[in-house]
């Protein structure tokens, strides 16, 4: 048994995220925890926005995400999901991506996000699976990897494509969410990340979450990025901008207006709070 696996407390995760089903190692347990996760643990940016990289270490995870009222951003949030798929009998590769939304050419990101590959028993496909993008194109269940095929995942639209004109001897898979908003862009596939099947480890993540957490130019380090997901809409707090996203594709857009007010929200829309004298609107 490993120190990760020692240091990790399966029931503390699961009573956190409000999980009370089948604990064995099946599609119906990785899609409910999942969903349970992405709906029990917020998104947020506070240790990047204090230029502090936070601690991958499984006991630091457990304190922070599990046993305090704090989310984490995708290396933490991943890295204990794959811990409690690991305790929960799955096998699990951890990926790094490329983020792409808004970009031109895949190659102009570098890869700077974790996803997880999950082995299934008994599924001829593993599954993506991801409960750290920060982002309304989020998978909110776990995908089959499987080319072109359209999943609906707790209300939200998913598929995962092959990048066309793709260099390198490794086939780069893109993640791609329908977008409902009530906007111009309605009605359209949209490219979130994209990633080989190449394993990561540890070391790796390492790397990538210190400069992330630590780099000026870090989009995490320059200002608030809070996300909470709920059965019925999409909340985002991103500096000033709070912006809810509904069911139906209804969005509505309020700015937060100082410093009193932007813990409040943190603290009941959101349930994180924030270290006492940190300064939330950079």
């Amino acid at each position: 048994m490993s120190d990760d696996t020692v240091e990790f407390d399966l029931d503390a995760y699961l009573e956190r995220i409000g999980w009370e089903g089948e604990r064995r190692a099946g599609v119906a347990t990785l899609q409910g925890v999942h969903l349970a996760h992405m709906r029990g643990i917020p998104f947020e940016n506070l240790d990047p926005l204090r230029r502090s990289a936070p601690s991958l270490e499984p006991a630091d995870l457990m304190a922070k995400l599990v046993h305090s009222r704090r989310g984490g951003y995708c290396y933490e949030h991943n890295t204990l999901f794959s811990l409690a798929l690991e305790a929960l009998g799955f096998r699990v590769t951890r990926l790094a991506a490329r983020v792409v939304v808004g970009a031109d050419r895949i190659e102009s990101r570098p890869r700077t996000h974790m996803a997880l590959l999950v082995e299934v028993p008994g599924e001829p496909a593993p599954y993506l699976a991801d409960v750290g993008f920060g982002a309304i194109g989020a998978l909110l269940e776990p995908v089959p990897l499987v080319v072109g095929a359209e999943f609906p995942d707790a209300g939200r639209r998913h598929r995962l494509m092959h990048a066309e004109a793709h260099r390198g001897p490794l086939e780069m898979w893109v993640l791609e969410a329908y977008s409902r908003e009530k906007d111009e862009g309605a009605g359209a596939w949209r490219a979130q990340y994209a990633f080989t099947l190449e394993p990561f480890e540890k070391p790796d993540f390492e790397v990538i979450n210190w400069h992330i957490g630590t780099n000026p130019r870090s989009p995490f380090t320059q200002r608030l990025y809070v996300q909470r997901v709920t059965p019925d809409r999409h909340l985002l707090l991103h500096g000033p901008l709070l912006t809810e996203t509904w069911a139906d594709g209804t969005v509505r857009e309020r700015e937060v207006t100082d410093e009193a007010e932007a813990r409040r929200v943190l603290e009941e829309d959101f349930e994180v709070a924030a270290p006492v004298g940190m300064t939330l609107l950079v």
